[in-house]
């Protein structure tokens, strides 16, 4: 039998010495174990998505330069496949984009051989056409083992037919999903070329429940075509990207036989049986060979948002983070992530209360505090917001005082917030969520200042869902068997990392006296019914009217969803952990007519 390992990698967009590095390092950890072929993900010595770094040049020569410095410190005994591009020689007599997305195969001290993606995704957050020209081959290639390399037989040399594929090579199977998105399905071509394992390099960024529909597809696939399927997958967040990982085996039968931690770099190690053709696992009474999946969706978002505040603060060059501590519920949500992200003792909340700020705000916003165990400083602002009001006070003469004063306040704490930010050169993070983000319950240059919407994606009905899961985390980490997840270390003796009032209080913005979210939104449950119907399920109006909801609160959430597009335009980066959310993947105009006339 033959060793495999998927090395489960977290780059570092374009940092090509870093990314080398990685890669090398892996590689000789899997050297050391016995490994014959390494996988590494897709694109993995520039890391995903490079974006528009691909139009430089010189940046493609400098990744063609680290590949080659990268073959040549290799173990040499190791077949390593690493992501990167090449130049298409045929664009100056053929057209077509200059670039293929490609993986090399490094052995023996150098680049042997060159695999292109066939499938290019141009949908959700993935524009590849903008870069890459589709190959038109299959691809696949014959490793060939010294015998002792090859444990367990006695034939001279041995041989093992692999096919190659790149991320979406591997979505286009009709059996599966009942349709085709491409002409053409990689797998079908590789089963006609009678390869015996099918490898797969990925950069496939995380939603809720991915994970369980990609093990179904896989296991799909190499129950149909009879061969194992090697998926290996990129990890980390980069920009508003979360990559989970999750890197999986499946036998020829469609058993899963091996699966890398979620959320978390890994070397996953899997043996081939050269009589057998199959896949087996590989003894190690240490790690599981099939790593436990977070139990619930509030687990796998918390993850997912943990990772994202962490690697977005890491790869930017920020140790601390700053936000606003309002006493609500979003903040609450936002300073707990942050804790566990970064560490407690590197995170500063900041509180700003108003004339129009209730008692209980500030104590649950110090509660919070306290059982983190963060920073805080408390800034009023009721002086600046007179200094404001006398500053306009003849331009607003003669008009009711609403919506622009109250804005002011949310601009007042966005410009301290900032100057903080900027004064120590800290991460500042907006908190407001998804259903905020939808209607644009939100202050352009107030609250939504920030570098990064760390629950931009999250609508509100599920930020209480996340906070009573976390408290209910915090009991169990009380007991004897805490759970395996990132969560922020609790001051002693305490039960809950979100004070209950926090959850149990009406949501509001305290810009006016005994104001509540709900004077100007319906119930938040009622919202992102709509919401989720409207953005993640394109259905019109009527639509949404028919499935049970009011035609009036259809049709007032519509029109706040179209107007708010100036606003999400000019938000921060928010971490996606959905399969439709507002930011890279969200194209929508502004000066338009569009769902609110229909």
């Amino acid at each position: 039998s033959m060793k495999i390992g998927l090395a489960q990698l977290n780059p570092t967009v374009g940092d090509l010495a870093h990314n080398a590095k990685q890669i090398l390092q892996v590689a000789q950890q899997a050297a050391a174990a016995g490994t014959r072929l390494l996988l590494t993900p897709e694109l993995s010595l520039c890391g995903y998505p490079p974006r528009d770094l691909l139009l430089s040049s010189g940046f493609v020569a400098t990744m063609a330069d680290a590949l080659a410095q990268l073959a040549h410190n290799l173990p040499p005994e190791l077949t390593v496949l690493v992501g990167t591009v090449q130049a298409n020689p045929q664009i100056h007599e053929y057209g077509g984009k200059s670039l293929f997305n490609s993986i090399a195969l490094l052995q023996g001290g150098a680049i042997q051989q060159y695999f292109h993606k066939r499938l290019l995704p141009t949908y959700d957050v993935f524009d590849e056409d903008r870069y890459f020209e589709p190959a038109q081959q299959s691809n696949a290639f014959i490793l060939t083992l010294d015998p002792t390399t090859a444990q367990g037989t006695d034939l001279e040399t041995l041989s093992l037919h692999v096919g190659v594929t790149i991320c979406e090579d591997l979505w286009n199977d009709e059996g599966f999903w009942g349709r085709r998105n491409y002409p053409v399905n990689p797998l079908d071509d590789l089963a006609d070329q009678g390869v015996e394992l099918i490898v797969n390099l990925s950069a496939s960024p995380y939603s809720v429940g991915k994970q369980a529909m990609r093990e179904a597809m896989l296991q799909h696939a190499a129950a149909r075509y009879r061969q194992p399927i090697l998926y290996t997958n990129q990890v980390g967040g980069n920009d508003d990207l979360i990559f989970d990982g999750s890197s999986i085996a499946f036998d020829r039968q469609g058993k899963l036989v091996a699966r890398a931690r979620a959320f978390a770099t890994d070397l996953l190690l899997v043996e081939y049986d050269l009589k057998q053709r199959q896949l087996q696992l590989v003894p190690d009474d240490d790690t599981p060979a099939i790593a436990p999946i977070p139990a619930s969706k509030e687990g796998e978002i918390w993850s997912a948002l943990v990772l994202g505040v962490r690697d977005y603060a890491r790869k930017c060059g920020f140790g601390k983070i700053a936000l606003g501590l309002s006493g609500g519920i979003d903040s609450a949500l936002v300073a707990a992530i942050a804790a566990a992200a970064v560490g407690a003792e590197n995170v500063l909340g900041i509180l700003m209360p108003s004339p129009y700020s209730s008692d209980h705000s500030v104590s649950d916003a110090l509660e919070l505090a306290e059982n983190l165990g963060i920073m805080t400083q408390t800034l009023p602002i009721g002086e600046l917001m007179a200094g404001y009001d006398a500053a306009l006070g003849d331009l607003f003469a003669g008009t009711e005082p609403g919506v622009a004063e109250e804005n002011i306040q949310a601009r007042i704490r966005g410009n301290l917030l900032m100057a903080v930010a900027n004064k120590f050169g800290y991460l500042l993070l907006s908190t407001g969520n998804k259903s905020e983000m939808a209607v644009g319950y939100c202050t352009l240059y107030g609250d939504m200042n920030g570098g990064l919407a760390a629950i931009a994606d999250v609508p509100k009905t599920r930020v209480y869902d996340l906070c009573r899961w976390l408290n209910q985390q915090a009991n169990q980490a009380l007991s004897d068997n805490p759970p395996h997840l990132p969560l922020p270390t609790l001051a002693t003796n305490r039960i809950a990392i979100i004070p209950p009032n926090i959850i149990q209080k009406p949501p509001s913005a305290e810009l006016r006296p005994d104001q509540c979210d709900q004077d100007s939104l319906p119930p938040y449950d009622v919202l992102d019914n709509i919401l989720e119907q409207l953005v993640h399920h394109h259905r019109s109006p009527a639509e949404i009217v028919a499935s049970g909801c009011d035609r009036a609160t259809v049709d007032k959430v519509v029109r706040l969803v179209v107007r708010a597009e100036f606003k999400r335009r000019q938000a921060p980066p928010g971490l996606k952990i959905t399969d439709r959310a507002f930011g890279t993947g969200w194209r929508m105009p502004i000066a338009c007519k569009g769902l609110d006339s229909l």
